[in-house]
Order: structure tokens, then sequence, then C-alpha cells
């Protein structure tokens, strides 16, 4: 089997020329591919010398569109490969786990394995941000309990993948959600997911992280939003259409209670505020019905593609129209 190991970089000439050195050695036949995502410095020039001087073969890709997703969508658009790995340029993962992460892929166990960082304490006693221990914990609370899951690390960046999980998931979000988006999108259509615990350590000195706390902490508690509204709306409509119906109720009820009692409403507000949250609470129930007729169509889709995707048949025509095109 091929494999492609995808770095998308920004500004990391302190790093990626060690990245891909000591990633070439534990693999060295893989295809290297560095997607240079708008950098400022010396990035794109100090991977095209690593991969040059290590002999290793692979390509540095250019993404003027600002945001990891960005890159990791142009890397898996433009490269053909059996198995995908996917690691961050920040000297952060460690090569040597990688043969342990490839190994279940290859073996068909999974789909998708992810280098969990948090298991074993490896981030929490390398990470020197504590509110990004918090979200983590939030996002994937929040996962396990909507899908019924026992993930542990939601957002490792170091991951593989078979070429049926890259072609068949979307990147819809330009940034760091790339990870919870992926995982998200594995669980609701299941694929196998692994997770195997994997060493971690912190950026060296004078490589600064590209996240900050407060605005990605926001990108967190939206993606929380996200993860409801769009796998999850029996969930998150109906609790909308539950609040509004139980306090439509309890306003409506002194008025409805005055009118059987003194035959008028005294409380005309609270009967107009009333009757709008339960005529609320119906639209929301109806929009709840709508999305998840909706999702389960389309659900039932996707489950016929993967399979068309699998069959011989399938493959012979697609051959066929590949061909076609060319001519």
């Amino acid at each position: 089997m091929n494999i492609a190991v995808i770095i998308p970089a920004f500004n990391e000439e302190q790093t990626i020329y060690e990245v891909v050195e000591r990633f070439h050695e534990v693999l060295p036949d893989a295809y290297y591919v560095v997607v240079d995502n708008c950098s400022k410095d010396r990035t794109s020039e100090l991977a095209n010398k690593a991969l040059l001087e290590c002999k290793a073969e692979g390509t540095v890709l250019y993404e003027g569109r600002p945001g990891k997703g960005n890159a990791v969508r142009h890397a898996f658009h433009t490269v053909d490969a059996d198995i995908y790995v996917m690691v961050d340029a920040d000297l952060t993962y460690h090569p040597e786990d990688l043969l342990k992460m490839i190994e279940p892929v290859k073996q068909g166990k999974a789909d998708l394995v992810v280098g969990d960082r948090l298991s074993a304490g490896e981030y929490e006693k390398e990470n020197k941000r504590p509110f990004h221990d918090f979200g983590n914990s939030l996002v994937v609370g929040t996962i396990n309990k909507l899908f019924k899951s026992n993930l542990h690390d939601v957002m490792s960046g170091y991951r593989v993948m078979t070429r049926q999980f890259v072609e068949h998931t979307p990147i819809l979000r330009p940034g760091f959600e790339l990870e919870t988006e992926t995982t998200l999108f594995a669980l609701d259509n299941r694929f196998r997911i692994l997770e195997i615990p994997i060493k971690y350590t912190d950026r060296p000195d004078g490589s600064d992280s590209k996240l900050n706390t407060f605005r990605d902490g926001a990108k967190v508690l939206y993606t929380i939003f996200r993860i409801l509204r769009d796998y999850k709306p029996l969930i998150f409509f109906g609790t909308i259409a539950l609040f509004c119906g139980i306090l439509g109720v309890a306003l409506g009820s002194m008025p409805v209670y005055e009118y059987f009692k003194y035959e008028y409403v005294y409380r005309v507000p609270s009967a107009i505020v009333a009757t709008g949250l339960i005529v609320l609470s119906g639209m929301f129930i109806a929009i709840l019905l709508i999305l998840t007729t909706i999702k389960n169509y389309f659900r039932a889709l996707f489950e016929i593609l993967l399979i068309k995707r699998g069959s011989p048949a399938f493959n012979s025509d697609v051959k066929k129209k590949i061909h076609n095109i060319a001519a």
C-alpha cells in the first residue's frame, strides 16, 4: 500500500526540516506532502531542502487560503494514496508511534486511527495552556454523550486514514475544527475509529503556537452548537420546542385561569406571549421532524454510495468514464 504523509504548515521554519527528516527515517517509502499555508517565513524553502537532502519522495504544495482545513483539503484533492497520514509540523508528535498507528489500517481493522495524547496524561503534562484541557474535555464529553461513544482525544492532529474515508469525508470548515469535524463525520456514518495512546511533546522553545485560547475557545463552543444542530436535530430542536412549550404553558396558565374564574382576561400581554411561545414550539417540532427525515434520507444515500464504490462493477464504470473523458 502506498502511504502519503500530509504535513500542513504555517510559519514552521524552526521545526519543518526535522519533522520531515524524522518521519522519513521511520517511513522511508512514504510520499511526503508539506502544505505551506500562507507562511511568511522560510517554511517552503526548508521543506524542499529536507525532501531533497533526505532523498524523500514528495512535494511542497502552497495553499493561499488560510486555515488548516483548507491546507489538508488541498492535499487530499491533490494526492492519491491508499493510506493517508496527517501530522502537524510543530514537532509535537513522535514518528516512533506511526507504525503502530498504520498497522490497524493496513489490516483492515480501522478506517480512522487517532493518536490519543490524553489517555496516558502526555498532553496534560506537556501542555502549558490549561483552558485547552478544559475545551478538549468539554467537546469530548459532549460527543461521547450524544453518540454513545468512548473517545478520549477528538482534537488530536495525528491521524491515519484509509483512502475510502478520505474520499467520502467532506472538509467544510477552513480552520482547526478539522479534527473534530472528521471525527463527527466518522461517528455519524459508522466508520471504524481506533484510538492509540501516543507520546506528546510541547513545542520547542521559540516555536509559537498558532492557537488562541479565547478565539479558539469560542470556536469550540460553536462546534458544540453545530454538533447538536447538524448531527442531532432531534435533540437540538426538540429541546428548544420543549422549552418554548413549557414556558408558554406556564405563562398561559394564569390568563386561562382568569378567564374561567372571572370570564375576563386581565393579563393580556402574558396571554399573547404564551400564544407566541406555543406557536414557536409547534414550529420547532415541525423543523425537527423535517430535518430528521432529510438526515435519514441522506444517510441511506451515503450507505448506498459506499456499497457501490466498493463493488468491482462500479469501479469498472468509473474507470470507463474517466477514460472517455480523457479521450
